[in-house]
């Protein structure tokens, strides 16, 4: 099964910017769909932005405009770009694969601190 590690996680400024990746280890990447996650302190995970497998985006209200997922296929890597960072982007930031329902495999997250 795929495995997922999550990396780039730390503690950034508000205002400045970050990027995660999420490594995957098999193949079969390439045709799966890629959801970048994070759930804060005391509240529920929430989607952040999630790429298909045809390279379609979807992005929460929340960080429209701010985020850019993408993915490299080649590198069997997928990344979260983010910029103009707010206190509220304080989380576990987790990565999530699937090909069909019920397959999803989850990374073990990276802490990302924004600081005021």
């Amino acid at each position: 099964q795929v495995q997922l590690v999550e990396s780039g996680g730390g503690l950034v400024q508000a205002g400045e910017s970050l990027r995660l990746s999420c490594a995957a280890s098999r193949s079969g990447f390439s045709s799966r769909n890629v959801g970048w996650y994070r759930q804060a302190p005391g509240k529920q995970r929430e989607l952040v932005a999630s790429i298909s497998y045809g390279g379609v985006t979807n992005y929460a209200d929340s960080v429209k405009g701010r985020a850019t997922i993408s993915r490299d296929n080649a590198k069997i890597t997928a990344y979260l770009q983010m910029s103009n960072l707010k206190p509220e982007d304080t989380a576990v930031y987790y990565c999530s694969l699937w090909r069909l329902p019920g397959d999803r495999v989850w990374g073990r997250g990276t802490q990302v601190t924004v600081s005021s």
